[in-house]
């Protein structure tokens, strides 16, 4: 007998994003979310949570493999086509700037539009997605295990994180990221936005305090 073939995701759904749901294949299986299930059995999948799979990159099929929270978060907020209006945001943006060096069990993400916590079954953690205004975020585009998208530069993620240190429930890493990012932040242009956004007067008491510390 024949070896089987490796499971494999066709490449017409590939293209729609690294974070699938079965409604996204509707046009491709007659039964998506068995067929999705034999794709996580053949190791081609990866279940994140309820209906939300990531695709397992070649080198990592038959591997332990297990994308990062803070990209998990931003493709799943990404799904249906969202790649260019969510960004990753606070605390997890912070991650990404190396500002909080150790993982952490929860990730923020801002979008356009409301939606409630997701609680991966992959891993103890929780998405929180924020809704804000993405257009208006300083952004810069950022590679992940799961493909492309945005996150807020230093300097607004600088600016977030003195607006709301206790988004996510870890206050004392927001601190720290906090401490790091002042010091790597293009001041200037940190004011500028604290200008445009408002938050002009929390930049300056915060810059105040540690310029005096």
């Amino acid at each position: 007998m024949a070896p089987r073939a490796p499971a494999r995701v066709p490449p017409a759904l590939l293209r729609r994003g690294r974070v699938l749901r079965p409604a996204d294949a509707e046009d491709v299986y007659s039964n998506p979310r068995a067929e999705f299930a034999r794709l996580e059995r053949g190791g081609a999948m990866h279940r994140l949570a309820f209906g939300l799979y990531a695709v397992v990159p070649d080198d990592g099929v038959g591997r332990a493999w297990l994308p990062s929270l803070e990209s998990a978060a931003l493709a799943i907020a990404a799904t249906g086509g969202h790649v260019d209006t969510v960004a990753l945001m606070g605390i997890s943006a912070a991650r990404i700037h190396a500002a909080i060096p150790r993982a952490l069990n929860v990730a923020i993400v801002a979008v356009q539009h409301h939606r409630r916590p997701l609680k991966l079954s992959d891993r103890e953690a929780e998405i929180h997605f924020i809704r804000r205004d993405v257009s208006r975020l300083d952004l810069q585009r950022h590679q992940t295990d799961l493909g492309q998208g945005w996150t807020t530069t230093i300097e607004q993620t600088l600016l977030d994180l003195i607006a709301r240190p206790d988004l996510g429930g870890a206050p004392d890493a927001a601190e720290e990221a906090i401490n790091g990012l002042m010091l790597r932040a293009d001041i200037d242009l940190t004011r500028g936005l604290a200008e445009a956004q408002r938050r002009r007067r929390a930049f300056e008491h915060a810059l105040e305090h540690r310029m005096s510390v």
